[in-house]
């Protein structure tokens, strides 16, 4: 199985200090390209291909990529507009081996581009999942033409080819969802697979409850608009939109299940309910229904700490539940795990600020620091020591126990947005059920009245 997305460079002068820094974790990547340079950097990363023997060109040497694309470029005077491309295509972890995982990146690039972009393919073995990085120039070497990339190219070629190559070399594919009308991304395809719930999941979970309540479509449109969706129905392909989210979602995309044709079938012939997306949810709380330490509950925390135990509290993952769960919040259930972790490590420490994480952190950069000083040392001087290797092992602790306190920083931030818009969520919750309730008994007194 081999995933693949691009990224498009638009500047060259851009600073290369991010991706050439050893510093940074050996997992992390560009979250977008902006320097072609700095996609070439990052492609040529020793710490990640481990050796040369992982690194091809076509229509340009090695050590001089990034100069001889912008030679390229000069030539043509093709100095404007997006610089080049940085595909990225990953394999499923143990599924080949670094020479084929090497090899078809190079067919990719061969079959994609057709040598007519100076382009360079780099395998990166420092994660569980190999993956290539192939970076080109934007500019033609025999017509001085520009690449153009869409979603239509994506899709018709890069993917095609990709998925082409995999099969030819007996490797899985991602199946998409063709009968629900839409690509499946990455994420989401991994999560389902492994059974975790996804922020499709929430809304499966809050259509079932709504089908299960209701008797007719009027009643399941009511109570969803209750649970702060909006739903919109006269159009081509009818939508609904969670609350807090921008943009909606259409029905058919939830799966076969959740058409609006299916849906009222379903009211009108009610069987027994099952699961949304097949997560039973009585499970995952079961599974997260006690989260200890030594043995003793997590109990009278203040800080950081009585923010990750408010926000579990919410996500349902405590013994006592909520009696209403936001969207705002459940939305987040995918990362349930994850905040766990972060609850145990902030308990371990004994850290309830951002102060006292920032102190924590200072001594981890500080041997991170002297360590890769004296690993480069060694790459120069003593390129065979054992001790690189010791070296290299004790950083990547160091790093990833560094990049789980930038993790908690930067998630108790956004935490502290979802519990406020909990609450705003909660309020008007409870005055919909207030009016609900006033409502009903008004109805309920004028047929007293009436039939009195």
């Amino acid at each position: 199985m081999a995933y693949t997305s691009i990224l498009a460079v638009h500047r060259l002068e851009r600073s290369v200090e991010y991706v050439t820094n050893k510093d940074k974790t050996a997992r992390s990547k560009p979250d977008s390209a902006s320097s072609l340079q700095e996609a070439v950097d990052y492609a040529r990363n020793r710490e990640k291909t481990e050796c040369d023997v992982f690194e091809s060109a076509i229509g340009c040497t090695l050590e001089s990529a990034f100069e001889d694309m912008l030679a390229n470029k000069k030539r043509w005077g093709r100095m404007d507009g997006i610089q080049g491309y940085h595909l990225v295509q990953s394999f499923a972890e143990g599924e080949l081996t670094p020479e084929l995982a090497h090899r078809i990146g190079l067919e990719l690039a061969e079959k994609l581009l057709h040598g007519k972009y100076p382009v360079m393919v780099a395998t990166h073995l420092n994660t569980r999942c190999l993956h290539n990085h192939i970076v080109w120039d934007s500019v033609a070497m025999d017509t001085g033409r520009k690449y153009h990339s869409s979603a239509r190219s994506y899709y018709m070629e890069i993917r095609t080819i990709s998925d082409e190559l995999c099969k030819e070399h007996g490797l899985s594919v991602i199946d998409t969802d063709k009968m629900a009308g839409y690509s499946m991304g990455y994420g989401e395809w991994m999560a389902e697979s492994s059974g975790q719930p996804t922020w499709r999941t929430i809304i499966r979970q809050d259509v079932d409850e709504a089908v299960a309540s209701a008797l007719t479509w009027r009643q399941f449109v009511r109570a969803m608009e209750q649970r702060g969706y909006e739903l919109r129905m006269l159009r081509k392909y009818p939508t609904l939109k969670p609350p807090g989210k921008d943009r909606p979602v259409r029905f058919k995309t939830l799966g076969q299940r959740y058409t609006p044709e299916v849906l009222q079938m379903r009211i009108l012939y009610a069987r027994h309910k099952s699961p949304a997306g097949g997560t039973p949810r009585a499970g995952l709380q079961q599974r997260y229904a006690r989260l200890r330490t030594h043995g003793r509950p997590l109990r009278g925390f203040k800080g950081l700490r009585a923010l990750y135990y408010r926000y579990l509290y919410e996500l349902g993952a405590l013994p006592r539940k909520p009696k209403y769960q936001s969207y705002a919040v459940r939305q987040d259930i995918r990362r349930l795990d994850q905040y766990i972790q972060q609850m145990r490590f902030l308990t371990q420490h004994g850290i309830d600020s951002r102060i006292q994480l920032a102190e924590y952190r200072k001594p981890l950069l500080d041997e991170i620091a002297a360590l890769t000083k004296e690993r480069h040392r060694l790459y120069r001087s003593e390129p065979d020591s054992p001790r690189i290797g010791q070296l290299t092992a004790r950083l990547q602790t160091l790093r990833q126990e560094n990049r789980l306190c930038e993790t908690i920083e930067r998630r108790s931030v956004e935490i502290e947005q979802r519990l406020a818009e909990a609450r705003a969520e909660q309020k008007k919750y409870m005055k919909n059920q207030e009016r609900d309730g006033v409502d009903r008994t008004e109805k309920r007194q004028n047929t007293q009245q009436r039939d009195g």
